[in-house]
């Protein structure tokens, strides 16, 4: 992981202790794979199941498949009730489903949004719907390796900024103060989600 974070984040006191008890080695990684669709329909494959649970159902899709990930036509091809079969909720299967066509109607490949702004990409993929805005802020970090992305809306970043900074504000007004605090992390906020999320499941105390 590059450190050219680190200088930036020590002026703040409360990151500077996360740099400091975090090692390197515990910090998830941003990814740059590129591969926008496959991540879209393994994050909706994987929502609300467990660590455990989640590589299991992705691996039955994938089998529907032969084994490898599906074309769209392949996705659009399949009955829903086989997408079922692999223990998807119908509601997911129609999201697949619908990523599917989505890519296939506009004609778009992994390598279109590397042209776009991290916004352009959002406000392209959540036109599908059973995509939201959280969905692809995660794709923009850990797909395509966007070093300035700071999910305002998820839940363990709201969880790890509450207790650091001692925030006791709630929905709108904690997104103020979080977008606030944020600010001073531009332009490797991504780096710094990395950190929250780590401080939150590593319990570091402050």
């Amino acid at each position: 992981m590059p450190h050219k974070y680190k200088s930036l984040f020590k002026q703040d006191s409360k990151l500077c202790i996360l740099l400091k008890e975090i090692p390197d080695q515990k910090i998830i990684q941003l990814s740059n794979n590129g591969k926008v669709r496959e991540h879209l329909i393994q994050s909706i494959i994987s929502q609300q199941l467990s660590i455990k649970v989640a590589p299991i159902i992705f691996q039955r899709f994938l089998n529907l498949f032969g084994g490898s990930f599906p074309a769209n036509h392949k996705i659009l091809s399949i009955e829903t009730e086989q997408l079922r079969s692999c223990g998807l909720s119908l509601q997911k299967a129609k999201y697949i489903q619908n990523i599917a066509n989505f890519f296939s109607e506009q004609k778009l490949n992994n390598e279109f949004f590397y042209t776009l702004s991290d916004e352009e990409i959002i406000q392209t993929l959540t036109q599908i719907k059973g995509v939201g805005r959280w969905t692809v802020e995660m794709v923009l970090i850990f797909c395509l390796g966007r070093e300035d992305v700071f999910s305002v809306g998820d839940y363990g970043i709201q969880v790890a900024m509450k207790k650091i900074y001692n925030i006791n504000k709630e929905k709108k007004e904690l997104e103020k103060k979080m977008l606030k605090i944020a600010e001073n992390w531009r332009p490797f906020r991504s780096y710094a989600s990395l950190y929250l999320w780590a401080s939150k499941d590593l319990k570091i105390e402050i």
